[in-house]
C-alpha cells in the first residue's frame, strides 16, 4: 500500500471515531437537558400545587341526617270468607187429603224389667260364748290362803286386807299377780300372791267363739288372828 493510501485509510478511521465520540457525547448531554427539564417542571408543579390551607377556617359540619323512617309492618288483610251457599229448597210435595181421619194406634206398652232378685239374708250370727275367768271353789281356797298365815306376822301379830288381782291363764291356774290395795305390810302383801298363785283355781275366760282364753280376775284375801 502506498503513503497516500494509508495516511488516507487512518484519515477515515478518526472520522469515524470522531462521530462516535459526537454522539456518545452528544447523546449524555440530551440525556442531562432531559432530567434537568423534568425535575424543573416537577418543582414548578409542586410549588403551583401547594396551598397553604392553615389560614382557612374548617368547613361547617353538615348536620346528621335523620334515620330513615322504619317501616310499619302492614297487617294482611283480613281472611275473606265465602258467602254462604244459598240452598233453594225444592218445591213441597203436594199435600194429600184424606176424608177418613184413622183411629189413633194403642199407645205401645212398656213392661218394666223385672225386679232384680236380692241375694240371700246371710245367716245370723251365733250368740257370742265370750265370758270372763270365774272362780272354782272360792270358798276353799280362799280359807287355805288365809290359814297359811305368816310366821312372822304372826309373832308381829300383824292384822289386814289385801286386794290383789290375777292373770288367769287358759289352764285356769294363775300365772300373775300384783297387789291393788296394801294391808299395810308387806309380808301381807306378798303372802296373798303367794297364796293366790299356789292354791287359787279359776275357769277359764272364753272368747267369742268358746275357746278358753286369758283372762282376769279380782278379791280380796284377809288375814285376821283369833
Amino acid at each position: 500500500m502506498s503513503y497516500a493510501e494509508q495516511q488516507q485509510g487512518l484519515t477515515g478511521t478518526k472520522l469515524v471515531a470522531l462521530i462516535i465520540a459526537l454522539a456518545i457525547v452528544g447523546g449524555t448531554g440530551l440525556v442531562m437537558v432531559i432530567g434537568l427539564a423534568v425535575s424543573a417542571v416537577k418543582e414548578q408543579i409542586e410549588r403551583v400545587t401547594t396551598v397553604d390551607i392553615e389560614d382557612e377556617p374548617p368547613p361547617p359540619e353538615e348536620p346528621d341526617e335523620p334515620p330513615p323512617p322504619q317501616e310499619q309492618p302492614t297487617a294482611p288483610p283480613p281472611p275473606v270468607a265465602p258467602p254462604p251457599p244459598i240452598s233453594i229448597a225444592p218445591a213441597p210435595p203436594p199435600i194429600r187429603t184424606q176424608p177418613t181421619i184413622p183411629p189413633p194406634s194403642p199407645p205401645a206398652l212398656t213392661i218394666p224389667p223385672p225386679a232384680p232378685v236380692a241375694p240371700p239374708a246371710p245367716p245370723p250370727a251365733p250368740p257370742s260364748q265370750a265370758r270372763g275367768a270365774t272362780p272354782r271353789n272360792q270358798g276353799r281356797w280362799a280359807a287355805q290362803i288365809s290359814n297359811n298365815y305368816p310366821s312372822r306376822a304372826l309373832r308381829e301379830e300383824v292384822e289386814g286386807t289385801v286386794g290383789v288381782s290375777v292373770t288367769v291363764g287358759a289352764n285356769g291356774r294363775v300365772s300373775g299377780c300384783r297387789v291393788t290395795a296394801s294391808s299395810g305390810s308387806s309380808v301381807l302383801d306378798d303372802a296373798a300372791c303367794r297364796g293366790m298363785e299356789r292354791y287359787a283355781r279359776f275357769n277359764p275366760a272364753l272368747d267369742a267363739a268358746g275357746n278358753e282364753t286369758t283372762g282376769s280376775f279380782a278379791t280380796r284375801i284377809t288375814y285376821q288372828l283369833n
